[in-house]
């Protein structure tokens, strides 16, 4: 018996065997932790896309005016059905609770309407549940802000599903700054034929189409938010009680009109035809309760002024038509109500309504072209400086090779047309 024992205490036959099944408790426990660690990893990672698109909702959200939280209920899905507890969502999965929605950030100059996102829930890990009495709680955060980005010289505020911004045909458009349109369409801004545009960047709270017709360096920018319009807080002024009288010069004429500046700063007319040389009044206020025609060989001078085009029928409000023939040295104010503003329309007029802004080749521009509710036809060429324009329309269309820079003083505009990116920024 003695023999046997020693022989067996010898023997090495069975040793793996016996080594495999101590190790077997830790090879499976590794293998459960690996799978329950991906697993865990898997679910943290779709909850996080969750709180991030939630997040980046609540901001376009605020953007808009409109309730934060309402929008990032929506965007998860919570609740999906009128219910009282969590349910299934847009996650694939049940929270659990309600999506912790913060809206008490501090706005700074960086980041504006910030929108802060917290969701949770609970799920059981195949092995750790095994060895677990409570069910661990995942949780993801995201924090999304809408981030000042370049400042636009081009703006269409169109809201609906009509096409912004227009670039046809043979035009050329070098733009030296982006342009926005908030056109809701899919096709926002196009440009199509043998067009070609060049600018820093294209944005539309709509789609854009990818083309060649977009120059090198451009950067599409589709389905951002929308551009406010820069001067809603900016109205029109009184029509003067004894505005019943045309301006309307003839060729040869040759004049300084009014021949002395009022008063008030403030000239009325019913329409206005020009096609001599007019000198006008500086510092002035033209308002016109009709149309503006500046004929072709016309000249028109005049510095810190603003062509206001109202009516008291708001939706009568005439057009602009600027001769490409013509010549015109024209600068905005740099203070007063209308500081930057060459042009002004009513908000009130009508979108059937085309203006068309052209210039000769000695003309001279400075300031904001304001047509917030009608079409605008813009022609320019690199023989007409266009100092410091900014082009606020219904819509847009470009004709001709149109020629726009965008070097301006800091303190004309301020922050008017700063644009903003809705961004992820924690």
């Amino acid at each position: 018996m003695m023999g046997f024992l020693k022989r067996l205490r010898r023997n090495q036959r069975g040793n793996t065997l016996i080594l495999t099944a101590a190790a077997m408790p830790l090879l499976i426990g590794s293998a459960g932790l690996a799978t329950d660690t991906i697993q865990w990893a898997l679910w943290k990672r779709q909850l996080q896309k969750a709180a991030d698109s939630a997040a980046i909702a609540g901001v376009y959200a605020r953007m808009a005016g409109q309730d934060a939280t309402a929008a990032v209920n929506y965007d998860v899905g919570y609740p999906s059905q009128p219910a009282t507890g969590p349910n299934n969502n847009r996650t694939g999965y049940t929270l659990l609770n309600a999506p912790a929605v913060n809206t008490a950030l501090p706005t700074t100059a960086d980041y504006i309407n910030p929108v802060q996102v917290t969701l949770k829930m609970e799920h059981t890990l195949p092995f750790s549940s095994m060895f677990l009495t409570t069910t661990p709680t995942i949780t993801a955060s995201a924090t999304a802000a809408a981030i000042e980005t370049a400042e636009y010289c081009v703006t269409g505020l169109v809201n609906t599903n009509a096409t912004g911004i227009t670039v046809g045909g043979t035009v050329k458009v070098n733009l030296k700054c982006p342009m926005i349109t908030n056109s809701t369409s899919m096709d926002a801004a196009v440009a199509f034929g043998n067009s070609k545009v060049t600018t820093t960047a294209v944005a539309a709270v709509g789609g854009l189409d990818t083309t060649d017709n977009w120059g090198a360096g451009t950067t599409l920018l589709p389905f951002t938010t929308a551009q406010p319009d820069p001067f809603a807080d900016v109205n029109p002024p009184a029509i003067p009680s004894d505005c019943n009288k045309p301006f309307d010069d003839k060729p040869g004429d040759d004049q300084t009109w009014p021949a002395t500046r009022p008063a008030s700063g403030i000239v009325c007319v019913t329409n206005w035809t020009s096609q001599g040389t007019v000198n006008l009044q500086s510092d002035t206020t033209y308002i016109i309760t009709g149309n503006m025609n500046v004929n072709s060989k016309a000249v028109v001078n005049c510095a810190r002024c603003t062509f206001v085009m109202t009516n008291s029928t708001p939706s009568e409000t005439g057009t602009v038509d600027l001769n490409g023939g013509a010549t015109m040295n024209l600068t905005s104010p740099a203070t007063g109500p209308y500081q930057g503003i060459l042009f002004y329309s009513d908000r009130g007029a009508s979108t059937s309504k085309t203006s068309k802004i052209n210039g000769g080749s000695s003309s001279i521009f400075q300031g904001a072209f304001y047509f917030p509710h009608q079409q605008l036809e813009y022609t320019g060429n690199s023989t007409v400086s266009y100092e410091c324009v900014k082009l606020v329309a219904w819509t847009l269309k470009f004709m001709g090779n149109a020629d726009l820079e965008n070097t301006c003083p800091k303190d004309l505009y301020g922050d008017r047309f700063k644009g903003r990116q809705v961004r992820l920024v924690a």
